[in-house]
């Protein structure tokens, strides 16, 4: 563990007054007794380079969310497995000899996705065509899925999610949004824009998607989430992946490896839990 001088650390993103990120890792850093001082900052793409340059000695790193994690990819020295196979870092780990880029939200959706009973799935449903969808295809074949069906508005849109079959060594399957061919999977996630509603589309994919995982935390229930309500399905909004993907944060600002369990890291992760279900 990281014992020295007190250490400073922010999320950066835009927007990001809405974050909770603070309190996630507030609650971390107390719990492992390290006096490290955790904020947030606006930054956009544009400047993203600059206020990297400002930073001294003192600080540890950065968590970040959009529309910066695919400036930080290009801007990392070396990258993990999971931010290189989506091209977006959301950890920004200054190390000596450069920044170093992870993408803790891969793994924190596979833990969302265990937490809920989902293991060893035969075939998931991801909805969506953007970054996140991106980490929802990498992280469904962590959970061992052999095959992930891509729906997205626009199919062509979602070609490079499609192109991630070989290197994952999973089937993966891009079609319409609203294809009529639907086949029953173990579960689905959406990594759609807060509040998107499908009408029609979402009933008739809640009748057979298994468990609904709904990336997005709030405005819930999400027109998602009432759709699967209605099929008597269960839904979960996106809170257990922002708190799993926080844990594998603080697992690299603390030990430099989000492989690697914290020191009383049970109790970290209870503490983490309370500061984010009294947000």
């Amino acid at each position: 563990m990281l014992t020295g001088p007190r250490r400073r650390l922010a999320v950066w993103g835009d927007p990001i007054a809405h974050s909770r990120s603070p309190r996630l890792h507030a609650a971390a850093y107390g719990a492992l007794g390290l006096d490290w001082d955790y904020g947030r900052r606006r930054v956009d793409e544009a400047n993203f380079a600059s206020a990297v340059e400002e930073l001294d000695a003192v600080w540890r790193g950065l968590s970040l969310t959009m529309p910066l994690k695919h400036a930080a990819a290009r801007a990392a020295v070396s990258l993990d497995d999971d931010a290189r196979l989506t091209g977006a870092v959301n950890t920004f780990l200054l190390a000596e000899g450069g920044p170093r880029g992870f993408n803790t939200d891969v793994g924190g959706l596979a833990r969302a996705l265990d937490e809920i009973g989902v293991r060893e799935p035969g075939a998931i449903r991801v909805l969506g065509a953007g970054a996140t969808a991106t980490s929802a295809v990498v992280a469904a074949a962590r959970t061992g899925a052999g095959l992930i069906e891509v729906r997205a508005r626009r199919p062509e849109a979602a070609a490079p999610l499609g192109a991630l079959a070989d290197p994952l060594g999973v089937v993966v399957r891009v079609v319409a949004l609203n294809d009529p061919e639907l086949s029953p999977v173990d579960a689905t996630i959406a990594a759609l824009p807060g509040g998107t509603d499908l009408g029609g589309v979402a009933d008739d994919l809640a009748s057979v998607s298994g468990p609904l995982v709904d990336v997005v935390y709030g405005g819930w229930p999400t027109p998602l989430a009432q759709a699967w309500a209605r099929a008597g399905g269960e839904a979960h909004d996106g809170l257990a992946m922002l708190l799993h993907q926080a844990l594998l944060q603080v697992r690299v600002f603390v030990g430099e490896d989000p492989e690697i369990a914290l020191e009383r890291e049970t109790e970290v992760l209870a503490a983490m839990r309370t500061a984010l279900v009294g947000d």
